[in-house]
């Protein structure tokens, strides 16, 4: 029942997302923290920094901006499959799926530098995508570059998504050195451009450059998990493992740009979670950009399982999940 609603594509199932996105930051709303909270106000990013000091204004209020930032970004990944057409069904899914895994780590419901970071991710995505079949140089690779430099610029181990675009090279295009240069410079424009105004500005640099070397690889985040968040999180990963199953085998039945594009979704992913495991920097955030390639995944699952029941099942389960989270969060 759940699934045949949510499939639909009116206006009623539009209000009904943002109502689930409420309900599953109901909590935040009624208990709102600040970004200290988690220490994101220490040693920030420069354009985190700016976004900081707009949203200072009451603790309400920068939940409330991190909850738009939600939003956005389930926007952007509806229009994404819509504008590339790489799931073949025009769906609200992504964002219900979206709404649904974030739910599961409600202690992270608050304005941090990875939600604005996640929009230009997905922006970025798109741009590589936008240089399939493209004559000559793919200068949507550069755009790519200063969409991820600028997320960068939020949250400073999205630097590393840059192998991203190296990956999209590889998978949409022939390999061009061309290309990669104007990659390169993508992602260093941004950069350029902030830290250059900073420097005429009047800005301690030797400050600022120490805060960009402490985000990347001087501050130590550990996540604590309890029995029941890690039961939580294993159900969730192994539904999307049932998605992916899937998945892989109709990769090659897919039309050449879908299955490109998919596949860039799981280099997005891998990406991600080496980041997760390997830099010491980074914690239990790193799920809202984690989370977007497996919204997807399920997605492209919930339309096309030919199993009747398990799908419905599946996505039931994810409400479940999402609430018992909420619960023991709040409430135990």
């Amino acid at each position: 029942m759940f699934l045949r609603k949510f499939r639909q594509t009116g206006p009623d199932v539009l209000m009904l997302i943002v109502v689930i996105f409420f309900l599953t930051w109901l909590g935040a709303f009624l208990h709102p923290r600040v970004p200290s909270a988690l220490g994101y106000n220490e040693m920030p990013m420069p354009l985190f920094r700016i976004l900081l000091s707009v949203t200072d204004v009451s603790a309400l209020f920068s939940v409330t901006t991190a909850f738009f930032l939600t939003l956005l970004v389930s926007y952007l990944l509806v229009n994404f499959n819509t504008s590339a057409f790489f799931i073949s069904e025009r769906t609200f899914l992504p964002a219900i799926v979206y709404a649904l895994l974030t739910a599961i780590f409600p202690e992270f419901q608050l304005l941090n530098p990875v939600l604005p970071a996640a929009v230009f991710l997905i922006l970025g995505i798109r741009s590589i995508v936008e240089s399939y079949k493209v004559y000559g140089t793919a200068f949507s690779f550069f755009d790519a570059g200063i969409l991820i430099g600028t997320g960068s610029l939020f949250y400073a181990p999205l630097i590393w998504m840059g192998i991203l675009l190296l990956a999209g090279i590889v998978i949409l295009r022939t390999v061009s050195l061309k290309e990669i240069i104007i990659s390169v410079l993508g992602i260093a424009t941004p950069l350029f451009i902030v830290y250059g105004i900073m420097y005429v500005s009047g800005e301690n640099m030797p400050e600022q450059l120490s805060a960009v070397s402490w985000n990347l690889f001087g501050k130590e985040i550990s996540f604590h998990v309890t029995g029941v968040k890690l039961a939580i999180i294993i159900i969730a990963a192994i539904m999307i493992l049932i998605a992916v199953a899937q998945l892989l085998p109709a990769l090659n039945m897919k039309k050449i740009k879908s299955r490109k594009t998919l596949i860039l979704l799981f280099w997005t992913f891998f990406i991600a979670l080496g980041i997760t495991i390997f830099s010491g920097s980074v914690s239990g955030e790193m799920h809202w950009l984690l989370i977007i390639p497996p919204c997807y995944f399920l997605t492209h699952y919930f339309v096309f399982s030919r199993a009747k029941r398990v799908p419905g099942i599946i996505l039931t389960l994810l409400f479940l999940l999402a609430a018992t989270a909420q619960t023991v969060y709040y409430f135990l």
